[in-house]
């Protein structure tokens, strides 16, 4: 009777004091080896990949949180078979065609985060319309990182700041973590709170190095594809198990 009782408490006290989750990052993992597993070509398992973001948004609408990045594709990717990477882009230049009306309607703002210098011009228009037309929106933030890479990233930030040391406008001694995190691609946005990778791999792959530094990760074994709101809701499950210290005592 004793210990329900400690078990209740333990609970009440979980609901109380654990801290808001407002910022959820995914590394989609799982299209191609999908794919394979049902004898599919690859395009099949990025285009069920796709699908299954549309899922996320809906989920991470309904669950009240504000910000979600996805790993859509990486600075490595280019390195990925031509026709691969066609149908990616392809499959991206559906995605800003198609869905951004209906994310405008759901009062969703899309942004991008990453290099552009390899981006074809009507795909780099069709980016600049989603942001612009869906710029005052704020009952999410998507992120979507495409031809992103965190240490190219966090050399870029070193060099913008480094060229305002140059120019004067700025002393070596008022460089701290809050400016050089507003250096980043991600500066307009918090850092997240969790980050989810599935496919059973354990690794950040080059995603948000700088950001990621007191996340919480959840690895799962399924693939993309087969990413649903149960999963999600498993890894936010997980997320709230943890006690976050920050490098500091309870």
């Amino acid at each position: 009777m004793l210990l329900v009782k400690d078990e209740q408490k333990a609970d009440q006290k979980t609901e109380e004091d654990r801290l808001p989750l407002q910022h959820v990052a995914i590394i989609m993992d799982g299209n191609g080896r999908w794919a394979k597993s049902r004898r599919l070509p690859k395009f099949a398992g990025h285009k069920k990949g796709a699908d299954a973001v549309r899922g996320i948004v809906e989920a991470c609408c309904d669950l009240d949180i504000k910000y979600l990045t996805l790993y859509a594709f990486s600075s490595e990717n280019w390195n990925r078979p031509l026709e691969e990477v066609s149908d990616l882009m392809g499959l991206l230049k559906i995605y800003l065609t198609k869905e951004i009306d209906e994310l405008h309607q759901k009062n969703i703002r899309i942004s991008f985060i990453g290099s552009r210098n390899r981006l074809s011009k009507n795909i780099i228009s069709l980016i600049d319309m989603a942001e612009e037309k869906t710029r005052n929106n704020d009952k999410l933030r998507l992120t979507l990182a495409l031809n992103y890479g965190g240490q190219e990233e966090i050399v870029n930030a070193t060099k913008q700041v480094a060229e305002q040391v140059k120019s004067g406008d700025l002393q070596v001694e008022d460089i701290d973590e809050k400016l050089f995190a507003s250096h980043l691609y991600t500066g307009e946005i918090p850092e997240p709170d969790l980050i989810i990778r599935t496919s059973g791999e354990q690794r950040l792959s080059n995603f948000m190095l700088w950001q990621a530094a007191y996340a919480e990760f959840v690895f799962q074994d399924v693939f993309w594809p087969d990413f649903s709101r149960k999963q999600l809701c498993d890894a936010i499950d997980e997320y709230y198990k943890r006690d976050r210290r920050y490098g500091a005592r309870p």
